[in-house]
């Protein structure tokens, strides 16, 4: 009877494992997102010439809040975090025009919620 319960007992704890397991695996993959490249851009000039772009106009559009213009002229919004990285990653940086990004995080419709923004 005691084997027949421990037995019991350890496919009990098996089954929990590889639920543990799932969520882990499914929290992992949601963590790592999606990453997309392109040129970062304040929202008022998205329409614009990109490659003439400059970071002072983009760090002076910044009300208005960034975005990614990905090389089929798609064009995806940053959340609120990732307009505050976006500009304080150009308000760091010494490049000024052509500014060329890689952003991380996932994608809610067409908005970009913003874990990482880096210039290239």
């Amino acid at each position: 009877m005691k084997q027949r319960c421990i037995a019991r007992g350890g496919h009990d704890i098996l089954i929990a494992m590889k639920r543990i397991l799932a969520v882990g695996t499914v929290m992992a993959a949601a963590a790592l997102g999606e990453t997309w490249s392109g040129t970062l851009v304040d929202v008022m000039c998205k329409g614009k010439d990109l490659s003439n772009h400059t970071r002072q106009c983009a760090i002076g559009c910044a009300k208005g809040g960034y975005g990614l213009v990905l090389a089929d002229g798609k064009f995806y919004k940053l959340n609120e975090t990732g307009n505050a990285k976006a500009l304080a990653v150009l308000k760091g940086s010494s490049k000024e025009k052509d500014l060329k990004a890689k952003v991380s995080g996932s994608l809610e419709g067409e908005v970009v919620q913003v874990e990482t923004v880096e210039l290239q």
